[in-house]
């Protein structure tokens, strides 16, 4: 359990992270602070349920954009953010193409390493408490 809630906030966590990046980088990404924990979250759980199918359907229907899914479900999750909650807006296509690649980007690296930095400690309790 204690491991799911670090993943859990790890993955809130880097969706907050990719957001601000963003609105840091690009002039056409706003966010309304009073609606950014909305869009924050909407954007997580978007991202969360949308990898594994876009993964499924483009392994299915089209394995030569499996590569890019990330990139599919980040944009995906994007729009639905800006559609659902009002703390997000991007304007223009390529503020959404960076934003999409900006937001993916940091993501991936921070779901890809700080499980190894949080839950390393973890499992090295585990084998201690196994020996």
């Amino acid at each position: 359990m204690v491991r799911f809630l670090i993943r859990v906030a790890i993955f809130l966590g880097t969706a907050a992270l990719g957001l601000l990046v963003a609105w840091i980088l690009l002039p056409g990404f706003d966010i309304d602070w009073a609606g950014f924990l909305v869009a924050m979250i909407v954007f997580a759980i978007a991202q969360s349920l949308l990898s594994p199918l876009v993964s499924k359907l483009a392994a299915r229907h089209a394995p030569a954009v499996l590569g890019g899914v990330g990139l599919i479900s980040t944009f995906i999750s994007l729009l639905l953010a800006t559609v659902i909650a009002n703390g997000l807006r991007i304007d223009g296509l390529l503020t959404w193409v960076l934003a999409t690649v900006i937001v993916w980007l940091v993501t991936a690296l921070g779901t890809w390493l700080l499980p190894l930095i949080f839950l390393k400690d973890r499992a090295r309790e585990r084998r201690r408490a196994r020996d």
